[in-house]
């Protein structure tokens, strides 16, 4: 090593983001296309979650009766030539989920709700939608798609945009009360 290059600091590299990304992400603008993609994704959280805390196979008497159902046919997938349950998910219904059906149930159903909750009113967006994501991904992984292709997918656009995907919402009073940030109006 020559001796000015040993002097130098070293930095790291510093990317910075397309002017693109920086609007789709960033700008208040964009605060319309991210309520109604907001709204959409909360509505099919709260909607599922308000269909199971109405059902006494989720919450209530019968709590973890239909989550035990779920997961039963989950492990059912994990057999064959390509299954489409991992075995290390298996070993997690088997021994974590299955044994604890019930508060499974109860995390799942109330859950669904708050991660609706919060999305719909824009309140911690951005947290919101990650949680909403490790749901989707653990359907996923019990074999099940419908429509956690697509949530993944929206959950991913709400969490890159976090800090405009609650601009119309309440998070454009709370974020600047938590950490202190100053907010500019479109």
């Amino acid at each position: 090593m020559t001796p000015a290059l040993s002097r130098r600091p070293v930095h790291p590299l510093q990317l910075r983001a397309s002017a693109f990304s920086r609007f789709l992400f960033g700008h208040p603008g964009m605060a319309p296309v991210w309520l109604l993609l907001r709204l959409y994704v909360g509505w099919q959280w709260l909607s599922s979650g308000l269909e199971k805390v109405g059902n006494s196979a989720w919450v209530g008497v019968n709590a973890g009766k239909a989550v035990t159902t779920f997961l039963q046919g989950a492990l059912k997938k994990t057999g064959g030539e390509m299954p489409d349950v991992p075995g290390w998910y298996a070993r997690f219904i088997e021994n974590v989920a299955l044994p604890h059906a019930a508060v499974f149930s109860y995390l799942v159903s109330f859950g669904e709700l708050a991660v609706g909750t919060a999305l719909i009113l824009g309140l911690l967006t951005g947290i919101a939608a990650f949680f909403g994501l490790l749901m989707n991904f653990a359907y996923l992984f019990a074999g099940t798609l419908s429509s956690n292709g697509l949530l993944v997918l929206l959950g991913l656009l709400l969490i890159l945009a976090w800090r405009v995907s609650g601009w119309w919402g309440l998070d454009r009073l709370v974020l600047p009360r938590w950490w202190g940030w100053k907010t500019q109006d479109p």
